[in-house]
């Protein structure tokens, strides 16, 4: 998959995206489910924080989970085992854009924080399309750090975040892209598009959001990034620590932290043989 992944391979960034996947799975799941013995491609999925999701909504449900890194497909693998071992899913390496599948093989298509790794999202759900079933549906779930709001303000803590949208920026990516998601489908050729904002708020009432999303979620990500930002000239060593501390300042008691997801879901038109 033509990914420039801006957050690695770390086992920290494994640990990151299953804390994310449990803490917002009611949140971003909801709505989803696939019926037994329908075929459903999710692209890009990673170390299978998801895919565990999947399979628990759509019990029945024939999963193929692609993903072009070996290591992750392997935690995937695993993870997936691990909770349910009798979940029929296929795991391939492959590349998003070099996919082999047949077209129209698929009843529906997944696809969760893959567009905003790539370099052309719009060519890539046209791509897409061409195994989707006439009359198949696509899920496509992305955030969008502009979203994220918080109290107490602090320009130092936006600063920091925006040190993410740039080196995501860099790498041809768009951490900006949840706002895009109906023009892109459409531009893609999809009908029947629907987006629904998923936001995510947390305060010292609700101390397990706080932990799960706010610091282990959201906090670590931006963390993980701050040696690039400082390589890049991003930022200075003062000013990237008064970000993070106000960032944290966040998670205590007297601060507030909310984010939007936004969920896409859309058809292949009936009658459509795709690109």
């Amino acid at each position: 998959m033509t990914i420039d992944y801006v957050h690695g391979y770390s086992e920290s960034e494994a640990r990151r995206l299953g804390d994310q996947a449990n803490a917002l799975a009611a949140l971003l799941h909801e709505g989803t489910s696939y019926p037994a013995g329908s075929k459903v491609l999710e692209v890009g999925c990673g170390i299978g924080a998801q895919t565990a999701h999947l399979v628990a909504s759509s019990p029945g449900a024939r999963i193929v989970a692609v993903d072009v890194n070996d290591a992750s497909l392997a935690q995937a693998r695993a993870r997936v085992a691990a909770t349910a071992p009798e979940a029929e899913v296929e795991w391939i390496r492959a590349d998003l854009f070099d996919l082999p599948f047949p077209e129209a093989s698929f009843d529906h298509l997944f696809v969760c924080f893959v567009l905003e790794h790539l370099r052309d999202p719009q060519r890539a759900l046209v791509e897409l399309r061409r195994f989707l079933q006439p009359g198949g549906t696509v899920t496509a779930i992305e955030g969008d750090h502009g979203s994220a709001l918080f109290h107490p303000d602090s320009a130092a803590a936006r600063a920091a975040i925006n040190c993410q949208v740039q080196l995501q920026s860099t790498a041809g990516g768009d951490a900006l892209i949840g706002r895009k998601l109906q023009p892109l489908l459409a531009s893609a050729g999809y009908g029947g598009i629907t987006v629904h904002a998923r936001p995510v708020y947390a305060d010292q009432n609700l101390p397990e959001l706080v932990d799960d999303f706010t610091r282990n979620t959201f906090i670590a990500m931006i963390e993980s990034i701050g040696d690039d930002a400082l390589a890049a000239g991003l930022t200075t060593p003062d000013d990237w620590r008064r970000g993070m501390a106000d960032l944290h300042r966040t998670t205590e008691p007297g601060g507030t932290f909310h984010y939007t997801f936004f969920k896409a879901m859309a058809v292949n038109p009936p009658g459509s043989r795709g690109s």
